[in-house]
């Protein structure tokens, strides 16, 4: 035999996934899955989390002489990271752009609502601070019955206290 047998062994499922819903994607939403599933990289991950693409519209053109104009990303972003999102344009087209290998995009439509399906977020290690400011912390935020709403306010508590701490060396 000449030529090395295809179909052997394991492919990762991402190239079989990408293979199926790259042309879907590309054909319904003109984007493909490797901006989708690097937009965390591209964007950094502040942006990133808390946002994704959705699609790029593209131009219609009349004739196909008509000059190339780049493209509107449509980006779905949840409350804060859309007033991010919209500081940080400029540079997020730029990154885009680089990403994708040509000056594809040259605007960016923001739509604020929920993600679905979003990932889990990492959670940071918790920052060290003096166990007594800490207690203090939990005490203050032990009247808060929502668990996700505790847990980021004591987060929030204990990156001012350390900011503080740090500052006064």
């Amino acid at each position: 035999m000449t030529g090395k047998k295809e179909g052997r062994g394991f492919r990762p499922l991402a190239d079989t996934t990408s293979d199926l819903l790259d042309p879907v994607l590309r054909k319904r939403a003109g984007i493909n899955l490797s901006l989708i599933q690097s937009w965390e990289d591209i964007v950094g991950a502040n942006v990133g989390q808390s946002s994704r693409p959705l699609k790029i519209m593209w131009p219609r053109r009349l004739h196909e002489n008509d000059p190339f104009q780049p493209a509107t990303l449509v980006v779905a972003c949840e409350g804060f990271a859309a007033m991010r999102m919209q500081h940080e344009t400029g540079e997020i087209i730029n990154r885009v752009n680089g990403f994708l290998g040509f000056a594809a995009i040259g605007r960016i439509k923001i739509e604020q609502k929920p993600l679905t399906g979003k990932q889990q977020r990492r959670l940071r290690k918790p920052v060290d601070i003096p166990p007594s400011q800490a207690r203090k912390i939990e005490g203050q935020t032990s009247v808060i019955e929502d668990d996700g709403l505790r847990g980021a306010l004591e987060r929030l508590g204990r990156s001012i206290a350390a900011s503080k701490l740090k500052n006064k060396r």
